[in-house]
């Protein structure tokens, strides 16, 4: 138990709800810790990204099979979110976590979201503003032009060879894991408190209770009928798990994810094609908590919905929930724009969502991860590019 990192990052994450618990001002202070870790990772996720694609399409040397996953995992993301969605509309209207007093709940300073979301979403802007986004369309392009290249194998000789390097210097980096889970953890415990999560706890414990049964039931039955167990799926990824709740981000664990994922069998060019791209455009977090705050904010300021509008919500958010991606405060700008399309859910109900959102920030990027290793075990399997290891 003590060579393994989980349980460093697992003691480190309990360490800070400690610290940032009892001594607040001590524990926001070690904000700095969190963000140069994870900025750390970040200089991993362009070169790993490129390398696994470039390697992956040079390697298969067929354009039209990597058409072909593409096209499946676009057609995959979108069945998968848009039922997210579906299932957070519904467990809100039966639940209805915003059916509570509002006397005494923290507002904060929505301005920023508001404004912004009233004006129509960007996509150019999105793509400009989302690195992984740029890196996977090069790294296509690179790819395509090695197929043609006469000097094909020479060259992915020399890139599987600094591939090699960029994935050791990574081990090394992960070393420094339980420091960047400690400093995020106990930064956001010290700042917001946990007694902010009382008046809100419903809304919490709905998002999480429903994140959960999408995971092991939506998700679980997936992974079933292609022959596969989400338990084992769960306990093999156990330690970018902890990584993500540490951090509350699911960057972090992008690379070791893509290592893990070829590791557990899947082949390095639906890896390299999937899980980028699903960083992007399979959000299922993200999905579900954009839903679900919707109705919270309706039932909060006693709105009724009907169907065609609770149906509106869904179709606009089936496309701009594909945008809260890769730009900070994106997922409220996102709702904003949803909620200012819509007309009858006031758009400043955003103010109560602050307070808590990074403690949901947690279960959001946990779903988003284990979404994502889904999506490639799947597109492997029904693509026969996945070889069991065990």
């Amino acid at each position: 138990m003590f060579s393994h990192l989980t349980f460093y990052v697992f003691v480190a994450i309990l360490a800070g709800i400690w610290l940032g618990n009892y001594y607040p001002a001590t524990a926001i202070k070690t904000e700095w810790l969190g963000k140069k870790f994870i900025d750390l990772i970040k200089l991993f996720i362009t070169p790993i990204i490129f390398l696994t694609i470039v390697l992956g399409i040079g390697g298969i040397g067929n354009l039209k099979k990597v058409g072909r996953i593409g096209f499946k995992s676009l057609l995959y993301f979108e069945i998968v979110t848009t039922a997210a969605l579906a299932i957070g509309i519904l467990v809100a209207l039966v639940i209805e976590p915003g059916k509570i007093d509002r006397t005494g709940l923290a507002m904060q300073d929505a301005s920023k979201y508001t404004k912004t979301g009233a004006s129509h979403f960007d996509w150019l802007q999105f793509f400009k503003t989302n690195l992984t986004l740029q890196v996977l369309v090069a790294a296509i392009i690179a790819g395509v032009l090695l197929g043609y290249s006469k000097h094909r194998q020479t060259i992915l000789n020399y890139l599987q060879i600094i591939s090699k390097y960029v994935f050791l210097l990574l081990k090394y980096v992960m070393y420094l894991a339980p420091l960047g889970a400690f400093g995020g953890m106990a930064f956001t415990i010290g700042k917001f408190g946990l007694k902010t999560l009382v008046p809100l706890a419903k809304l919490m414990g709905c998002v999480y209770l429903t994140m959960a049964v999408f995971v092991f039931i939506v998700l679980g039955l997936i992974m079933k009928y292609f022959k596969l167990n989400i338990f084992s799926y769960l306990k093999n990824i156990s330690e970018e798990l902890l990584l993500v709740l540490g951090t509350s981000s699911s960057e972090p664990a992008l690379p070791m994810m893509m290592q893990k994922l070829e590791q557990m069998g899947c082949s390095k060019s639906v890896v390299g094609l999937v899980i980028p791209t699903g960083y992007s455009f399979n959000l299922d977090g993200t999905s579900i908590y954009l839903s679900m705050a919707a109705i919270f904010i309706a039932q909060l300021y006693n709105v009724h919905l009907s169907f065609s509008e609770l149906l509106m919500m869904l179709l606009i958010l089936m496309l701009t929930s594909k945008g809260a991606a890769g730009v900070t405060g994106s997922g409220f700008v996102v709702l904003a724009s949803t909620l200012t399309a819509i007309h009858t859910i006031p758009v400043e109900g955003l103010a109560f969502l602050l307070g808590i959102d990074k403690f949901m920030s947690e279960a959001r990027a946990i779903t988003n991860l284990i979404g994502n290793g889904v999506a490639t075990l799947v597109i492997a399997k029904s693509e026969n590019e996945f070889k069991s290891r065990n």
